[in-house]
């Protein structure tokens, strides 16, 4: 009898966020990563939705890493019924512990500040996705794997754990899959994020060969970071900061809290060591980064350049910030610095406040160093907005904005191809996902001169295939809870704020009382007029 298989993609597809995908048999179901949607204001509500699959049906979760875009929704995935095992290596096991609390505490203290909002608005209060609390209670469901050795983790299904490079503790996830035990099973290989081949704290990424199947990611699918090299980045950094230096001024560095900020601190304290950079006190103003850097110290060992990371962690030029106060006070600083803070897209954290204190500031500089998905305060700002709002203020734009790519975790085009090569061959079928569309078109153009591999297919949001078959098959179905045009993109949320700040430069644009009437006028008499689309 034919094996039963399903894939279905719950998240992650057309989109760089929201990472899910469950594997469906008979005897049981697996779910790979269950990640929090980040984006468009659009995207992020599917956070709040309920799951579309039946939490306590789940067998067993595996998590390829701990950042928050694979492993966010995990406390609401307990908190809604699942009750099995979470498999994941050790380095994902102890930085979980530390970023689904933080999780946790952030959307609480955003929920707090929100229903004040609402309150005064006569809008009714809203609840936290997860609280602190259930993130701590989830934590007991993780069950930690080494590298290399299979690990059975459900009926029919076992998964072995390689290295992808990308941040302590990540992992592409092997899993072969079978009816009885006795014929061939049929093989996958989730990706996950895998890493670029200039990582300063992790090794190459590593895989299988010979699958059936391959699901792999393509943040950068469109890019080409030819030439990269770890003294390159130092230089290219090292310039960026000698042109943001300002007697009075500041360098904000959105990041993300784990590996980033570490990577960042190594290279700032190499420059400063070899005195290409003056000594320029860092600021590392995050609670988590903090909690994430002990975790890092405890596996220095594993880790490449582990020792460079404690000799940059013991710097008296690095000071981490743990409390509101302390975050406060880097405001009253008058000499040049720099601050790095979460979350790396703007989205949440210390850094929004940071941004609306020196946004403003022709003296400050904000520096990007990792991808800005489309419709979050980090995009919006990388492609130039002169105003914005932060925490419902208006706040005009002066700083420089910057963008250095190179201390991204995730490989580019050439590399994504090069690892999917040293996979080969692959039989049945390659899914490519966690990426916008013109990543994901242009890796799957790409691929599409290899041998020994299919023509890559691009899924969409809810899609499902059954792959009882030699290939691949979508199952035709309703219900998508978004369409593909509303993946990956800006939404009307993003339209509508760049709408009001249009209108308030336009009136703030007119000439005397009179012109402002005028433009006021035509704005009603617009909305007057019947839908002309």
């Amino acid at each position: 009898m034919p094996l039963s298989l399903r894939l279905h993609f719950y998240g992650a597809a057309r989109t760089v966020t929201g990472s899910c995908f469950l594997l469906e048999t008979d005897a049981a179901r697996v779910l790979v990563d269950c990640g929090m949607f980040q984006g468009s204001k659009t995207e992020r509500e599917l956070n709040y939705q309920h799951f579309p699959f039946r939490p306590a049906g789940v067998s067993a979760l595996c998590l390829t890493h701990a950042h928050i875009d694979h492993s966010g929704l995990v406390p609401k995935l307990v908190k809604a019924g699942f009750d099995g095992p979470i498999y994941a290596t050790s380095g994902t096991t102890d930085l979980a512990s530390i970023m689904l609390p933080d999780s946790g505490y952030i959307q609480e203290m955003e929920v707090e500040q929100l229903n004040r909002r609402n309150s005064r608005r006569g809008l009714e209060r809203v609840s936290p996705i997860y609280t602190e609390e259930d993130a701590v209670a989830s934590l007991s469901h993780f069950r930690p794997v080494p590298y290399g050795q299979w690990q059975n983790v459900a009926p029919g299904f076992r998964a072995r754990y390689w290295n992808a490079g990308h941040l302590l503790g990540s992992a592409s996830i092997e899993m072969e899959v079978s009816s009885d035990g006795s014929e061939k099973p049929v093989r996958f290989l989730f990706s996950g994020d895998i890493g670029p081949d200039h990582k300063l704290l992790q090794p190459d990424p590593d895989g299988p060969r010979d699958l059936d199947y391959v699901i792999l990611e393509s943040t950068y699918g469109d890019t080409d970071r030819d030439g990269t090299t770890i003294q390159r980045r130092r230089r290219m950094l090292r310039d960026e900061v000698r042109a943001a230096m300002r007697p009075s001024g500041a360098l904000l560095i959105p990041s993300f809290a784990v590996e980033r900020t570490q990577e960042l601190l190594v290279d700032l304290m190499e420059l400063m060591e070899a005195g290409e950079l003056p000594d320029i006190p860092v600021f590392i103003d995050s609670p988590l980064a903090s909690k994430a850097t002990a975790v890092f110290k405890r596996h220095a060992g594993e880790l490449k350049n582990g020792s460079d990371l404690i000799q940059a962690l013991e710097s008296r030029w690095v000071r981490f910030t743990e409390s509101v106060e302390q975050s406060k006070a880097i405001d009253r600083i008058h000499s040049f610095h720099i601050i790095i803070a979460a979350s790396g897209m703007c989205e949440a954290g210390r850094i929004r406040h940071h941004l609306k204190s020196w946004l403003w500031r022709d003296e400050a500089t904000v520096l990007f160093v990792g991808f800005q998905a489309q419709g979050t305060l980090g995009r919006i700002l990388q492609e130039g907005a002169s105003k914005v709002r932060i925490h419902g203020e208006e706040i005009q734009v002066r700083a420089r904005m910057r963008t250095l790519d190179l201390y991204s975790g995730h490989a580019d085009g050439p590399e994504l191809k090069a690892w999917l090569s040293d996979r080969l061959p692959v039989r049945r079928g390659i899914f490519l996902v966690h990426g916008e569309d013109p990543a994901l078109k242009a890796l799957q153009s790409s691929l599409a001169g290899l041998e020994h591999a299919p023509g890559a297919v691009i899924p969409e949001i809810d899609d499902v295939y059954d792959l009882a078959g030699e290939t691949a098959a979508r199952i035709e179905r309703g219900g998508q809870r978004l369409p593909a045009s509303s993946t990956g993109r800006r939404d009307w949320h993003n339209d509508y704020a760049e709408l009001l700040l249009d209108i308030d430069n336009a009136i703030a644009a007119a000439a005397d009382r009179k012109s402002k009437g005028v433009v006021i006028r035509r704005i009603r008499d617009a909305l007057k007029e019947p839908d002309r689309a």
